[in-house]
């Protein structure tokens, strides 16, 4: 193969299962492209891709890690210069696998020119394969899938292949055959040259003889996937029915259009431990693959200047909605002359530099001490200097064009998920990611005085470093909600190693609340002399109960001026005092009417303050008169497992006082179900569904509403 596209850069998602091989596959090519001397391990906790503490000691990727290299398509050896004729520079984004991560695999898509699926060969299609396919097939991604560890015990290239097509359709279309497999995978056949490449201990290849066992299936593939490929031109087409086959090369240019418009997946096979076809996937990348100035972004604009129908007058970007103006979605072009759009996709805290905030120039050149406005929270930034990542290594560099991936340090107001652009005012924003909704939560007490003093802020910034966690109050107590609780655990960690403070954990209170049992009225009277102006004010309160989710309603029925209107506001405010200082049970009180409809007054001795404690006691008597009903949150839980699993997650459900309100198929076959569960129940629910389907099922839990507590139930 040899056919190279004009633009030369391209950023690559590799995205897949826990354990699937992303990071060895990601450290192998590296290797192969002659940036590190020798790779390194997961195990070792030495590879480029996991170099964050967390992740050493766990063996896994937890975070977004970018590692960019030069590789020249066809080279042997490899090159780790700047690109030059026929080379192209890549920027490998590797992802976790784990569901509690999938806020790195959304933001890695959002900026990414293809998508690499790797999927194990060993493993095969599992939850989390289905998620990412998903997750790329609703970002617009174009895929390539990478079959890893071929060279693992119970490999099977022939049943992954099976399971990916029943999966994800026939438009997946194998480029290579395995030579051999497990212990004895030494090379690949090229379905499309019919070569068979033989490797050495070094990870190179030479051309081969076709072995005679795999000749037959080779040469049906080759036919199946070229009749595919031409169908798709009909020049070559007509060629191709007169007994003219397209060359090698004539079939790479229409492939590669098919995988742009997301036609065509092709299907490549390699082994990221002995470096066996990883040559080929870094050739495969440059050369059908669409380069970084072919893929368009999308944001959203509010009170920009407008050209002519729909067309952002400086940057030459096209409206996908009607009318443009405030608010409208903005196609952006990667155009190099155009002004300087740049989208900050991920800050993290770094030790010795400070904020490191990675980025995406989608429009013009960056370039170091250009003075930028961040157009989504309106902080004026300078740049500093900029770099490309390879891992925790800073690859300084001088200027970043469009479409192309970097880093800058110290963009002290500019958080992930935020547009930088050389306009001096305006406003807009990337277009949004996905809402992956917190599934486990847990309280933090401060260990000493001074770890309360910094927590705040320490906690802001880890949200602003990781947009998928949520910090919440639960009266006096701090929440911190995440994606799971290995999630929740290691931004724990890091608040204690990057921002020096240290946090006990505890379960998060379930935030009940009461609502008034029936209506009530009552006098609330406040009258204390002592000398000088006293403090005088009563008031005539009508409290009853609202339907479920209705909140507060304050009503003022006085007639004749018996309380003065200046009060009114005064009384309002003291039942809500009231209200929110909760109940009988100790709870804050929702769902409930207030009616002043009578009072009194003193001319020398009424005040505002008087009013608003006089209606606080009315409304507390009222509460212990009509007395109160506890009230428990609950979530709308969705779960997706494999068919056979659905009756366990079902039975399961029932036994937390679930109410299920559909079982449904969903598109690739899976069960889904829907439930209404209280958040008293869920808990550890995350934990409990992943051991009871295997990690199989995809779980989101919405907050919904508020319902009575059974008589009997545990509070």
């Amino acid at each position: 193969m040899n056919q190279v596209p004009t633009s030369t850069h391209r950023t690559v998602a590799l995205v897949g299962a826990a354990g699937a091989g992303k990071t060895t596959l990601a450290e192998a090519m590296l290797l192969r492209a002659g940036v590190i001397p020798r790779a390194g391990t997961v195990e070792q906790g030495t590879t480029v891709c996991d170099h964050e503490p967390e992740e050493i000691a766990r063996g896994t990727s937890l975070g977004l890690s970018l590692a960019h290299l030069t590789w020249r398509p066809g080279d042997a050896g490899g090159s780790s210069a700047g690109a030059a004729d026929g080379e192209c520079t890549i920027t490998l984004a590797d992802t976790p696998g784990r569901s509690d991560f999938v806020g790195s695999v959304d933001v890695a898509l959002a900026v990414a020119d293809v998508a690499v699926v790797v999927v194990s060969a060993v493993d095969g299609v599992t939850a989390g394969t289905r998620f990412v396919w998903g997750a790329a097939e609703a970002a617009g991604l174009p895929r390539i899938v990478v079959i890893t560890q071929e060279d693992k015990t119970r490999a099977d290239f022939h049943r992954v292949l099976g399971e990916l097509r029943a999966a994800f359709g026939d438009r997946l279309w194998p480029l290579e055959l395995p030579l051999g497999e497990e212990q004895s995978f030494h090379g690949i056949a090229d379905v499309l040259s019919e070569q068979a490449l033989e490797y050495d201990e070094s990870g190179r290849h030479h051309d081969g003889p076709m072995p005679a066992d795999a000749e037959a299936e080779e040469h049906q593939m080759h036919l199946d996937v070229t009749e595919e490929i031409v169908s798709h031109d009909d020049e070559q087409l007509e060629a191709y029915l007169e007994g003219n086959e397209p060359s090698p090369a004539e079939l790479e240019r229409t492939l590669a259009r098919e995988v742009a418009s997301g036609g065509a997946v092709p299907v490549i096979v390699c082994s990221g431990v002995t470096g066996t076809g990883v040559d080929r996937v870094l050739d495969l990348l440059c050369e059908l693959s669409p380069s970084a100035l072919e893929r368009e972004a999308r944001i959203v604009v509010g009170g920009s200047p407008k050209g002519a129908n729909g067309t952002d007058a400086a940057t030459g970007a096209s409206s996908a909605s009607k009318g443009g103006g405030s608010g409208a979605e903005l196609r952006v072009a990667p155009n190099p002359d155009g002004e300087a759009l740049v989208y900050v996709f991920r800050t993290v805290a770094d030790p010795f530099v400070g904020q490191v905030s990675m980025l995406k120039v989608l429009s013009g050149v960056l370039h170091p001490s250009d003075r930028l406005h961040n157009a989504t929270t309106g902080a004026d930034e300078r740049i500093h200097g900029l770099f490309q990542l390879r891992g925790a290594e800073h690859l300084q560099v001088g200027a970043l064009r469009a479409g192309e991936v970097g880093a800058v340090a110290k963009l002290t107001g500019s958080p992930s998920g935020t547009l930088l652009w050389s306009r001096p005012s305006g406003t807009a924003r990337p277009a949004p990611l996905p809402t992956r909704p917190a599934v486990f939560a847990v309280s933090l007490t401060p260990a000493t005085q001074s770890d309360d003093e910094k927590m705040s802020t320490a906690l802001g910034r880890l949200v602003a470093e990781d947009p998928t966690l949520v910090i919440d109050r639960a009266g006096d107590q701090t929440i911190l909600r995440g994606l799971g609780d290995m999630h929740v655990e290691v931004a724990v960690e890091r608040l204690a190693r990057v921002f020096g403070v240290h946090v006990d954990t505890g379960p998060a209170p379930v935030a009940y609340r009461e609502t008034i049992a029936g209506s009530a009225d009552v006098e609330g009277k406040l009258k204390k002399q002592s000398g000088g102006h006293g403090q005088f004010a009563v008031v005539q309160l009508r409290v009853s109960p609202l339907k479920p989710g209705e909140g507060f309603e304050f009503v003022d029925s006085v007639v004749g001026g018996s309380v003065p209107r200046t009060y009114i506001p005064a009384v309002e405010k003291g039942a809500r005092d009231a209200l929110a200082g909760g109940g009988p049970q100790g709870h804050p009180v929702v769902d409930v009417r207030v009616e002043l409809y009578d009072g009194k007054s003193h001319s020398v001795d009424s005040s505002e303050m008087a009013f608003r404690t006089a209606a606080s006691i009315g409304v507390k008597a009222a509460l212990a008169e009509a007395g109160t009903v506890m009230l428990e949150p609950v979530s709308v839980v969705t779960v997706t497992v494999p068919a056979d699993l659905q009756g366990t997650v079902l039975t399961d459900l029932s036994g937390r006082r679930g109410r299920v309100s559909a079982t449904e198929t969903a598109d690739d076959g899976r069960a889904r179900v829907v439930a209404s569960v209280p958040e008293a129940e869920l808990s550890r629910y995350v934990l409990d569904l992943r051991s009871m389907t295997g990690g199989q099922a995809e779980l989101t839990i919405t907050p919904d509403r508020y319902m009575k507590v059974p008589s009997g139930a545990k509070v």
